[in-house]
């Protein structure tokens, strides 16, 4: 039996259905914008790709600590 998917990731099935672009894409995307800050690359991708908060979050949170990750 394999662990169910938990946190930030456990939101990237229903991003990839709902939005229609894999979660690589958003993380580049994320990645490629002048933006550093947890909220403030939330608020763009709320406001530029209608995405909705807790999908956004959890994109922009799961981002940030895999680029922290030596």
């Amino acid at each position: 039996m394999t662990d169910a998917v938990k946190g930030p990731a456990s939101y990237f099935p229903s991003i990839e259905k709902t939005y229609g672009r894999p979660v690589s894409e958003w993380k580049d995307l994320i990645r490629a914008s002048p933006l550093t800050k947890h909220m403030e690359l939330v608020s763009w991708l709320k406001a530029e790709h209608s995405l909705g908060h807790g999908h956004a979050n959890a994109l922009v949170a799961h981002t940030l600590a895999e680029d922290k990750t030596p």
